[in-house]
């Protein structure tokens, strides 16, 4: 029998590419499609050409440079709660539970990853969750000031996925070179069960 399931394996890189998407938009957004840097960018670019527009012609002009890549984040988003309600069923699976299953017999270190993982995965349902409240809040009935304070706390709680995704990875390959050799193929090939 595979240590994890096929399902998982395809949630589990699904996951991963879908985060990976969400990050690089992010990225785009507040580097090379930033509004401002491009607002200004535009603005001197005409001007050297005899064309003058006002800064909030060009707030609007780079703003909708950049639409089509933030529609990615929004789709990203979508599957992002989709793939949450996946993993949600998954947990209900051997695959999917076994991580947590005799938690007091592990040492310290893997109680703190694998705490970690339970927290990250709150991490991800709040993005889910507020993502979709900022998308929809005039559906929901809320105001566009609370839409922004939502944003707000949506961009800081971002941060706490900008800094798992290296860490896993770090401890990825750093368990792969010390106690859990074939941890990365049992993702790609499903492994044996242990």
């Amino acid at each position: 029998m595979k240590r994890w399931r096929l399902d998982f394996r395809i949630w589990h890189w699904i996951h991963a590419a879908v985060v990976l998407g969400l990050l690089g938009t992010v990225f785009l957004r507040k580097t090379f499609l930033s509004w401002r840097t491009n607002s200004e960018l535009l603005t001197q670019k005409l001007f050297e050409i005899n064309l003058e527009i006002t800064a909030e012609q060009a707030k609007v002009l780079a703003k909708a440079i950049r639409a089509p890549m933030w529609e990615w984040h929004i789709i990203l988003g979508y599957a992002l709660a989709a793939l949450l309600l996946w993993r949600a069923i998954l947990f209900f699976t051997q695959s999917g539970k076994q991580n947590y299953q005799n938690l007091k017999e592990e040492n310290v270190y893997k109680k703190i990853v694998k705490l970690g993982y339970i927290v990250i995965y709150g991490v991800l349902v709040f993005m889910a969750v507020s993502g979709l409240m900022i998308h929809f809040y005039e559906a929901l009935g809320l105001t566009k000031d609370v839409a922004h304070d939502i944003k707000e706390i949506h961009e800081l709680v971002f941060n706490a996925i900008l800094i798992f995704v290296p860490l896993h990875i770090i401890g990825v390959f750093i368990a792969e070179n010390q106690d859990e050799k074939g941890i990365i193929s049992d993702m790609v090939n499903g492994g044996d069960e242990k």
